[in-house]
């Protein structure tokens, strides 16, 4: 009893059941727990092996990749790049120093810079981060691509066929980079290059008249090298007489991707929640011998999407690397570029000689044509925040990119009278052989023109849930973060670079699922 007595004075009252051990376990677990947690600085972000190859290919595919150009595992570089690349080649980490080392985070003292100049400080010096990606003639940054490509389960004898793209340009570039991310996750070893559907010049909406090759809106060499160099695994055919082994009467099989995955309850519009386990599921029902023959180099599969397979994708599923860089393969063809780059010279002189420094002006997609839906931001909503957008923000020049010439007058002249701004179209700026070449283009083709002056302006403003507009703010958006780009906030005041104005209350009634679903 004494004993007890002893005990009880050290520990104070105990109930009968001993309780003591089990705290003091717990005590020195969370002890042991919180001395082994390690200092913040020494899991550089990113980490050095996301870059390393974890191929599943073939032997034969493993060393194809190694001997094509910039194939090589992309490693942090020691230092930045002293300088922007400029030419539109795809960008090769291949001659790039390594270092086992990254910059420390920002501290409390860094400062932020004025909004039109401001880059993310202490990026980790990454093959191609020192690239502005939001410009229309951005070279191409491979090695995620490449990372993809070398991930993937081939099977010899698969041909997807990405032709069922219609629309403008925001949901034809959109069409095309989905039905290839799928072809990646399938393992296709082949694909048709892209065809374009022409819309109708007399009824806009009307999106299914011809099949145009895929220089009516973008740059195939380009595209090509940007596989040939990332993704050799893949072969590339013209057209789909071209694969061998198809006869003169190819069978295609038509799908839905959402189809192979269980939706349960979801809206129809909602993403595909199954993207990760799409490779497994797709390769199951190939095969089944019910849906066709085995696949093989001699008697080769092909495989179409029914139309509408559109923002399937979560963009950010593959990481924020592949969704900054993946818009990059459609470059848009030459000959806009050099009209677009011409036009937005001319913007920059009209807004100097107008008082604007810099040559700064907002850039401004009014989105009421005739192929609108009802449901959309109707002529009053938009032009009047925009008015006030642009009065909020100083800007006394803008451009404005429209296909509704009754109602781009109407606007340029409230314009002036609501907001004291001047504002101007392509068609105003051009003249001469430019304007020519311009008037020669398709409704569609315009738009790329608009689509360059708009990334290049100062402050951008467009409307939800047009995907010309998404598009636009996105790839701007690439400005904030290069190639560790956070997803725009949607429904906010925006990241500084553009507003966008909109219906925001219901996710799938209000189309936000562009926003998850659009690469930039």
């Amino acid at each position: 009893m004494a004993h007890n007595g002893h005990l009880n004075s050290l520990l104070g009252f105990m109930p009968r059941r001993n309780i003591f051990l089990p705290t003091l376990c717990i005590v020195l677990l969370i002890a042991v727990w919180t001395l082994r947690l390690p200092n913040s600085n020494s899991y550089p972000y990113p980490s050095v092996d996301w870059f390393e190859s974890k191929s599943s290919s073939s032997s034969s595919s493993s060393s194809s990749s190694s001997s094509s150009p910039g194939s090589s595992s992309p490693e942090p570089l020691s230092e930045p790049l002293s300088k922007p690349l400029s030419d539109s080649s795809s960008f090769s980490p291949s001659s790039s120093s390594s270092s086992s080392s990254a910059p420390h985070p920002p501290t409390s003292q860094d400062q932020k810079p004025s909004k039109s100049s401001w880059k993310p400080p202490y990026l980790p010096s990454i093959p191609g981060n020192d690239v502005d990606l939001s410009q229309p003639d951005a070279p191409f940054v491979g090695w995620p691509l490449k990372r993809v490509c070398d991930e993937a389960t081939w099977v010899e004898g698969l041909v997807y066929i990405c032709d069922n793209n219609s629309g403008g340009i925001g949901n034809i570039r959109n069409y095309i980079q989905t039905c290839l991310r799928y072809a990646l996750e399938a393992g296709a070893t082949g694909l048709t290059i892209p065809k374009i559907r022409k819309r109708n010049e007399k009824d806009l909406a009307d999106l299914f008249t011809d099949f145009l090759p895929f220089d009516y809106m973008f740059d195939e060499q380009h595209f090509r090298d940007a596989f040939n160099e990332n993704c050799p695994q893949i072969t590339l055919y013209n057209d789909v007489k071209d694969i061998p082994g198809v006869g003169e009467s190819p069978k295609i099989n038509s799908i839905t991707p959402k189809d192979l995955g269980n939706r349960e309850g979801c809206d129809p519009w909602d993403q595909n929640r199954h993207t990760d386990r799409f490779g497994l599921a797709f390769r199951r029902w190939l095969k089944n011998e019910k849906h066709g023959h085995k696949p093989t180099k001699e008697h080769p599969r092909l495989v179409r999407f029914n139309w509408g397979v559109l923002f399937d994708w979560q963009i950010y599923r593959d990481g924020p690397e592949m969704a900054a860089t993946f818009g990059g393969i459609l470059k848009l063809n030459d000959k806009f570029l050099q009209l677009g780059k011409k036009t937005l010279q001319k913007m920059h002189a009209f807004a100097r000689a107008d008082g604007a420094k810099d040559g700064a002006f907002v850039g401004i997609h009014l989105r009421t044509e005739s192929d609108a839906l009802g449901f959309w931001p109707h002529y009053d909503m938009q032009s009047e925040a925009y008015m006030e957008q642009a009065r909020e923000r100083g800007y006394q020049t803008a451009y404005l990119a429209t296909g509704n010439l009754t109602e781009a007058d109407k606007f340029i002249d409230a314009a002036i009278e609501m907001a004291q701004m001047k504002v101007v179209t392509k068609m105003d700026l051009l003249s001469d052989d430019d304007l020519d070449e311009l008037e020669a283009l398709s409704w569609d083709q315009q738009g790329l023109i608009d689509y360059v002056v708009l990334l290049g302006s100062e402050f951008f403003l467009g409307v939800q849930p047009s995907s010309f507009s998404v598009h636009v703010a996105m790839k701007r958006h690439l400005k904030t973060g290069g190639l560790y780009t956070r997803p725009y906030k949607t429904g906010t005041e925006g990241d500084g670079l553009s507003y966008i104005v909109g219906r925001y209350e219901k996710y799938w009634g209000s189309w936000l699922f562009l926003w998850d679903g659009m690469w930039p």
